[in-house]
């Protein structure tokens, strides 16, 4: 389609009202969020107005084939890619933007995240007064610094962990300051820059102890279906964009609760007498906040670096797989003998199955699966999930 007309994405973009999602993790999670809550919003007999590109196709080529399929649909909720932001603020209008976080990922083919981050202010700076309003992730400072440039930017405080992608000031370069969140005062934490005027803006509604506080400082406990704090960020800022689009914000966690294994991610299925619970890392910020999501006394650990994957797993030893000590660990996947090597550095015995169906074949138990993107989608075949 978009050989025969170069221009078909930006003609399937017009005329819609676009919610779009971006970020390097929960991008998907966050659009199936944000599509329930508009379409709890709209009532079950205006569902079909929401077009969204629900599986994670989220380049150029998928965001035109979705909406190519739903030509009358007025409101699309887009999964965008980083890099295809700037494209899509430049031709779509988004009415409103989701910007999540920025974290080291495909590190063959995003080189340096701040150049994806550039992009992104670059964009907004250009669309000026008629940009979108921006929901941002006020914990993130090159979201922040990205952010600057909108209109208008709604602030979420998602109560996120991780911090290492995020150690130097966006703007100047120098060292920023942390306070560290502090559960039992309930004192948030921040970030600041001692060398220029970044710091953490004030969140407009935030995430605090599992519950998600509005922007009238009522707390919502949101009793979502998938599970981890992560997911609970990716909530809250699925609610404020929500917002923006006119649901309120009982209709938009009614929905968002309907949302269960989002493309596969959360889903539970059976390889012959094992029973599986599939969940998708790509990075070390996801890893991050899955591993400990991992409840099964046997965990099986599945890893590629094919071009999806991104071909550098270097990123392996920024993760703490020492949180796996005293589980039966199986590494699976083309690259096992890469993470098996890691593992033992962590101290972790694993049993390395290369091949993905005898890994999980008849293992008379339930188990945790943990994988990166190209065995996570061959899974979900083997699983009948797709």
């Amino acid at each position: 389609m978009t050989r025969i007309d170069p221009d078909a994405f930006a003609k399937l973009l017009s005329g819609r009202r676009i919610a779009a999602v971006s970020g390097t993790n929960g991008k998907t999670t966050t659009t199936h969020l944000l599509t329930a809550a508009i379409r709890a919003g709209l009532g079950p007999r205006n569902a079909e107005r929401v077009v969204t590109n629900a599986d994670g196709a989220n380049l150029h080529y998928g965001i035109a084939s979705a909406l190519s399929r739903a030509p009358r649909a007025d409101i699309a909720v887009l999964e965008t890619d980083e890099r295809v932001v700037a494209d899509l603020v430049r031709l779509g209008r988004p009415e409103v933007l989701v910007l999540l976080n920025f974290s080291r990922d495909q590190l063959d083919r995003n080189h340096e995240i701040k150049k994806l981050a550039r992009s992104w202010r670059d964009a907004l700076v250009e669309a000026g007064e008629g940009g979108p309003v921006v929901v941002a992730n006020a914990e993130e400072p090159l979201v922040v610094w990205a952010a600057r440039g909108a209109k208008h930017v709604v602030w979420v405080d998602t109560a996120s962990t991780w911090q290492e992608d995020a150690t130097m000031c966006p703007e100047c370069g120098a060292i920023l300051l942390r306070r560290n969140p502090h559960p039992e005062t309930g004192d948030p934490g921040d970030w600041d820059c001692p060398a220029c005027s970044m710091s953490e803006p004030t969140a407009v509604i935030r995430v605090e102890n599992g519950r998600i506080i509005d922007r009238h400082g009522v707390a919502h406990d949101p009793q979502l279906q998938v599970p981890g704090g992560f997911n609970v960020g990716n909530a809250a800022c699925a609610l404020a964009a929500a917002e923006q689009l006119g649901v309120g914000v009982e209709d938009a966690l009614a929905g968002m609760r309907t949302v269960t294994s989002p493309a596969g991610r959360f889903a539970t299925t059976h390889f012959g007498t094992t029973s599986a619970r599939l969940l998708l890392a790509k990075n070390p910020a996801g890893w991050h906040e899955a591993l400990p999501l991992l409840r099964s006394d046997t965990v099986v650990l599945a890893i590629d670096a094919v071009a999806a994957d991104g071909r550098d797993l270097s990123w392996m030893w920024d993760v703490d797989y020492e949180q796996l000590a005293g589980k039966q660990v199986i590494a699976t996947g083309p690259r096992a003998q890469d993470l098996a090597v890691r593992l033992a550095y962590a101290e972790v015995a694993c049993t390395v199955v290369p091949d993905l169906a005898t890994a999980l074949t008849d293992l008379d138990r339930h188990v945790d699966v943990l994988s990166t993107y190209t065995p996570f989608q061959k899974l979900r075949k083997l699983g009948g999930l797709a």
